[in-house]
């Protein structure tokens, strides 16, 4: 055997070996729960307003303004340390966010009092695909058969705002857009809608109340 060739294998074999030596032999998964930064404190604030949202289009059969003042309330009830209310207002178009008269009138006679509200947009789509599948008796990847699939697709975009009830303006904003796919074709708009706003509570509530988020780390053990 030639001495060049030789020197190589001897060098792949110790490169082998110390590669070896490296990989660590086992790991353990560890879920953690890290507190996240609060970005808008609460506390400062004795009672909340959840009001009507502005819906700027949303699916047949379902009352959003209901079911989003509903949720948002019950949470905020089983969260907030102070009083939390529900108000009925009526919104034409987005400017009213900038209308800090409009926003003070409604709690003129409050102190520290915070009013949540925000625009709303609810889609729901029928997704129709061809999808092909090789034909169990054939060997030929070209001899496929062709099936019509039907998918319900569902998308919320939502504003949210909270708004100083004593001087009109607004505190904190974020814009949230969430979407889900669901194979199901008869998934109806209502319980979609539920799986999406849960999203939107916890990424808010992370901002609000520093909710701790699942993690998962590894840690190697030698």
């Amino acid at each position: 055997m030639p001495k060049k060739i030789k020197k190589s294998r001897l060098a792949l074999l110790f490169a082998l070996v110390l590669f070896i030596s490296c990989v660590p032999e086992d790991h353990l998964n560890i879920r953690i729960e890290p507190l996240g930064k609060i970005v808008f404190d609460l506390d400062q604030f004795s009672e909340i307003f959840v009001t009507d949202f502005l819906i700027k289009s949303q699916s047949k059969g379902l009352d959003l303004n209901a079911e989003i003042i509903d949720y948002f309330s019950s949470e905020l009830r089983n969260n907030f340390k102070g009083k939390v209310s529900t108000k009925k207002i009526t919104m034409e178009k987005e400017e009213v966010f900038k209308n800090e008269d409009f926003w003070k009138n409604l709690s003129a006679d409050k102190e520290k009092t915070l009013l949540l509200t925000g625009s709303i947009q609810y889609k729901e789509e029928v997704r129709k695909a061809v999808l092909g599948r090789r034909k169990k008796d054939s060997e030929d990847p070209f001899q496929a058969e062709k099936t019509l699939t039907v998918q319900r697709f569902y998308l919320l975009n939502l504003d949210l705002y909270l708004i100083d009830g004593k001087t009109g303006k607004a505190l904190y904003k974020k814009s949230f857009k969430e979407s889900k796919n669901y194979k199901n074709p008869e998934q109806t708009a209502y319980f979609a809608f539920f799986d999406l706003i849960k999203v939107v509570k916890e990424k808010l509530f992370r901002d609000l109340l520093g909710e701790r988020k699942i993690q998962l780390r590894y840690l190697i053990i030698h």
